[in-house]
C-alpha cells in the first residue's frame, strides 16, 4: 500500500466512517493526504429534534477521530434521497473534485449499494475518475449481495479509531446497525477471510498502477 492523496466520496456524513473507517486510520497513519467530501448534509432524514449543523459537528468530530484534519471535509448540499435527479451536476462535482486533488486512490460506495444517493456517488465516480485507483466500501445494510475482492489488514488500533469515530453520531444512534459489537465482529470476519485478526473489505472497482 503506497497511497499518497485519497479522496472518500460519501453521500451522506457517517459513510465514511462506518463503511471505510478502520482503513482510512490506517491510511492517515502511513503519511497519506485524506480528503473527504460530503455530499449531503441529510436534514430531511433527522429526527426531529435535530438539526443539519448537529450531523455536521458530529462528522467533524467523527473524522477527527480517524486523523482527518477539518480543513480536509468539504460538504456539498445535495439534498438526501435525490441524487439520481442531479446525477449531471454530480458528475461535474467529481470531475472537479479529480482537477483539484489528482488523488492516487478513491473509496466510494460499491457497485452494489442499493441506496440510490450511494449508487449515484458510485457510479459517476468511476466515469470521473478513469486513471485513478477506485476501491467501493461495503454497508453490508444496503446489500443483497457483494463483490468483496480486496481486503486491507487492519491493526488493534484501526478498529479503535472506527469505532471511536462510529460513536460520535449520536444522531444515528436509533439505527439496526449503529452497534459497535456488529463492527468489531464483521472486522474479525473480514479478518478471518484473510487469516489475520481485522480486515475491512472493498470491492475493487479498478486498478491502476503506475
Amino acid at each position: 500500500m503506497n497511497f499518497k492523496k485519497v479522496v472518500v466520496l460519501a453521500p451522506h456524513p457517517d459513510d465514511t466512517e462506518f463503511g471505510c473507517g478502520g482503513f482510512v486510520n490506517k491510511l492517515v497513519k502511513s503519511g497519506a493526504e485524506v480528503e473527504i467530501i460530503v455530499f449531503s448534509d441529510c436534514a430531511k432524514s433527522l429526527p426531529e429534534n435535530l438539526t443539519a449543523a448537529d450531523l455536521i459537528n458530529e462528522q467533524k468530530a467523527a473524522a477527527k477521530s480517524l486523523g482527518i484534519r477539518e480543513e480536509n471535509i468539504h460538504f456539498k448540499d445535495y439534498s438526501v434521497r435525490e441524487f439520481p435527479a442531479h446525477r449531471q451536476m454530480i458528475l461535474e462535482d467529481l470531475v472537479q473534485i479529480k482537477r483539484t486533488t489528482n488523488p492516487d486512490l478513491v473509496l466510494c460506495p460499491s457497485s452494489d449499494d442499493l441506496h440510490q444517493d450511494h449508487q449515484t456517488i458510485g457510479s459517476e465516480a468511476v466515469r470521473a475518475f478513469k486513471a485513478t485507483t477506485i476501491l467501493g466500501y461495503e454497508l453490508p445494510w444496503n446489500h443483497l449481495e457483494s463483490q468483496l475482492n480486496y481486503h486491507v489488514k487492519l491493526e488493534e488500533s484501526n478498529v479503535e479509531a472506527k469505532l471511536k469515530a462510529i460513536s460520535c453520531y449520536k444522531s444515528q444512534s436509533f439505527r439496526p446497525y449503529f452497534d459497535k459489537d456488529l463492527f468489531r465482529s464483521l472486522a474479525r470476519v473480514r479478518g478471518a477471510q484473510i487469516q489475520t485478526q481485522y480486515a475491512e473489505a472493498f470491492e475493487l472497482i479498478r486498478a491502476v498502477h503506475a
